[in-house]
Order: structure tokens, then C-alpha cells, then sequence
């Protein structure tokens, strides 16, 4: 065991997804938030003095605060490793939000300097530790769909810039549907079918310029400079292959569609995006699908902090680890590569399968 009690949190980045991390991580006796921190501290206090959090201020207030073992890296994509590296500098583990990083380098260094300071760091999407994707996983580990060969999935929008209200992060690096959304269906792909070994893609820009749709900024213009459409192909390290869509680009929306299918059956995941969701089965030979487990969500975003922070006192691996987000990452790089190059780009690191949540698995039991 490595200490004793509830992990003391600190979070830095007090934007719209931290309200959903301290929803959930305040309902967490496992784990204690001791400080937000922001660039913009007046929103940090705003935070903190909404759930009750005892301290707030800029980032160096969270590292310095003595009671802090896990830094939660909120900010946006650009700054998730020059956080995570002061984090790691501060004698802190952290976990962030995704992507893990913007490219291979900066990732593996990453991984590097928490090695080497005996620290641990790990990364969103944690989806796939909420009920729904962890009984799919279930379903198929037990043979469900026979072996698994395929998977089709599907993220269709017209983009986030009619309700987002600053979404030009979102069309530039470190972003658009491939690095945004990408992450939720990679992480789940891996998690089914082991790791990526090699990818073929494509990608277009339907707009070189989009416009915000609501806030105040709403009528201002912004550049994409990453493709708003992207398609691939992917094989992976024991034969499976699948084919993914992640566009801005269409008016009709289809989100959320995971199909794997196997040599005796066809399996509908519940969207990666979420927590819950039915789990469909299409069995061969069979008049019609079936829903194998319609699932209700325990916990949303902060899982994976949680999984976190219950390894480092059980002295375990944790689930959502650094090197399968540097693993997705190294896939997304690898995509970006074939759109640019029209070839097939092999993807040089490996990801762990990691073991399912015990069966009873509770978020808001106190076992520390």
C-alpha cells in the first residue's frame, strides 16, 4: 500500500469540463479536491466557491499545495504537456484530459520524466470504464461474438461552432474530429482488438472559415487549419482490421456507432462518448438483435481518476495509463501522416488491454 486515506486532488483548468469532473469527484469519498487553479484565477475562485473547494489560484497554487498527490490537467490540448511536465516536476501524479499530447515526441518525453520520477500519469478518455463499454468488453471477452474481426464506427456532425462558445480550438492543432473525438473510439478499438499496428486515412476541410453560432463572440470568424473530415483504416497487431469516420462536416448527425462484428455475431457498443448505454447483440441466425445489457452509469468523467487514485494506494496499475493514450496518440499522428503522405503509415508503440473493473464495482464506496 502507498499511504493511507482519501488522494488529495488539485485541478488545474477551471473551463466548462471541470464542472463534470467535480460533480463526480466530490461525490467520491476516496478521493479529497483540495484547490482548483486557473491561468484566470477569478474563474478558478468562481469554481471553487461553486462546490465548496477550500482553496483556488493560478497553477502554482496547485502544484505547491501540500496535501495534492494527483494534478488534473484541465487545460486546453496545447497545454496538456507542459502542465503534466510541471506536475511531474512538482512531485505530483497527473492525469489529464485528452489528447494525451500533440505528437510523439513531446508524448514520449512525457512518459519519460514520469518514469523516471517514479510518478504516475494517465489520461481520458476514461469512457471506457463506465458501465456500458465495460460490458461490451465483458461480452466480447466471453466469447459472445466469437472472435472478433471487424469494426465499423461512425462520428457525423455539422461541427460544435453553432453551440460551443469559443470553439476555434476545436478546428485547429491539437484538435478537430480526429484529435477530439477520435481518442472515445481508438481507446475503445484497442481495449477490443489489442493494439494498432498500422493506418490508412484521408481527410478533407469543407470551410477553410466557420463561424460562432452563440456566446459573445457569436458572428466572429475563425480559421481551420486541420481536417474537419477524416476516414481510416486500421489493422490491428492480431489481424482484426476497422474502418472509422470522425467528421465536421455533415449535416446529418450519426454519433456514437460502434459495430464489432465477430465469426458468430455482430455487437453494438453504447456511444464512447458516454458511460451507459445498451449493449446489442446481432447473433447469426437469429430473427432479429438482441439487447444483451442495457447499463445505468455509476460515475461519468473523473472514472479514471478515481481508478487513479485506488491503484496508487493498492499499489497497482492503473487503467487509464499514459502509455495507452500515448498509444492512441501515436495512432492519430500515424492517420495525419497517411492523409498527408496517401500511403500506409505503421504505428511503432503497443497499448495494454487492461483488465475489466471487478464485478460490484462502486465510485462512491470509501475503501481507502
Amino acid at each position: 500500500m502507498s499511504g493511507s486515506g482519501p488522494v488529495g486532488i488539485g485541478i488545474i483548468g477551471a473551463g466548462v469540463i471541470s464542472e463534470t469532473y467535480l460533480e463526480n469527484l466530490q461525490s467520491f469519498p476516496d478521493v479529497k479536491v483540495h484547490v482548483i487553479g486557473d491561468l484566470f484565477e477569478e474563474l478558478a475562485a468562481k469554481r471553487a466557491a461553486q462546490f465548496g473547494i477550500e482553496s483556488s489560484g493560478g497553477v502554482e497554487t496547485v502544484l505547491a499545495h501540500p496535501d495534492v498527490e494527483i494534478v488534473v490537467n484541465l487545460t486546453i490540448p496545447t497545454a496538456h504537456v507542459p502542465v503534466a511536465l510541471q506536475a511531474i516536476a512538482a512531485g505530483k501524479h497527473v492525469i489529464g484530459e485528452k489528447p494525451f499530447s500533440l505528437d510523439r515526441a513531446s508524448g514520449l518525453d512525457l512518459l519519460a520524466q514520469a518514469a523516471d520520477a517514479g510518478l504516475r500519469v494517465g489520461c481520458a478518455p476514461d469512457t471506457f470504464l463506465g458501465a456500458g463499454l465495460q460490458a461490451a468488453l465483458r461480452a466480447i471477452r466471453r466469447g459472445d461474438i466469437g472472435i472478433p474481426l471487424t469494426a465499423l464506427t461512425l462520428m457525423q456532425s455539422p461541427g460544435p461552432e453553432s453551440w460551443h462558445p469559443n470553439p476555434a480550438f476545436l478546428f485547429q492543432e491539437g484538435a478537430g474530429p480526429l484529435f477530439d473525438i477520435g481518442p472515445y473510439y481508438l481507446t475503445t478499438l484497442v481495449q477490443a482488438f489489442g493494439s494498432v499496428l498500422r493506418v490508412a486515412a484521408s481527410g478533407s476541410t469543407a470551410h477553410p472559415k466557420r463561424v460562432i453560432g452563440s456566446g459573445p463572440k457569436a458572428g466572429e470568424e475563425f480559421d481551420v487549419t486541420v481536417p474537419s473530415h477524416v476516414g481510416a483504416l486500421l489493422q490491428f497487431s492480431e489481424g482484426a482490421t476497422s474502418q472509422s469516420v470522425w467528421s465536421f462536416d455533415s449535416a446529418i448527425r450519426r454519433q456514437g456507432f460502434v459495430e464489432i462484428a465477430g465469426t458468430e455475431g455482430t455487437l453494438v457498443l453504447p456511444d464512447p462518448n458516454n458511460f451507459d448505454g445498451d449493449v446489442v447483440i446481432h447473433r447469426r441466425g437469429s430473427d432479429g438483435p438482441e439487447v444483451l445489457e442495457s447499463t445505468v452509469a455509476s460515475s461519468t468523467r473523473g472514472t479514471g481518476v478515481l481508478d487513479l487514485a485506488r491503484a496508487i494506494r493498492e499499489d497497482r496499475p492503473h487503467r487509464a495509463s499514459g502509455e495507452l493514450a500515448y498509444h492512441v496518440v501515436d495512432t492519430m499522428v500515424s492517420v495525419s501522416e497517411s492523409i498527408t503522405t496517401g500511403e500506409f503509415v505503421s504505428v511503432g508503440s503497443t497499448a495494454p488491454v487492461v483488465p475489466p473493473l471487478p464485478e460490484g464495482w462502486d465510485p462512491h464506496e470509501s475503501t481507502l
